[in-house]
């Protein structure tokens, strides 16, 4: 079912670790106006959502320290 691997020569990987391609990849092609404006929108809508997110959210997250603590009634013996 699991064949072991056959040992390789130290030689073969310390000549695979010199080996470079003397192929060239081709260049990168620049995206299109449209594509540009269409990341930069995507990240600011992102970026707008999460800053929205933290600004609705710290209200809730936060105790109001200047008003007393109030006590429910069956604390009062009621």
């Amino acid at each position: 079912m699991f064949r072991r691997r056959e040992p390789v020569p130290f030689a073969f990987l310390a000549e695979a670790d010199r080996f470079h391609s003397n192929v060239t990849p081709p260049p990168r092609t620049r995206g299109s106006f449209g594509e540009i404006a269409g990341r930069w929108l995507l990240g600011l809508t992102l970026v707008a959502g999460l800053v929205g997110a933290v600004i609705l959210g710290t209200p809730a997250m936060s105790t109001p320290s200047s008003t007393p603590a109030q006590q429910s009634q069956a604390s009062q013996g009621h």
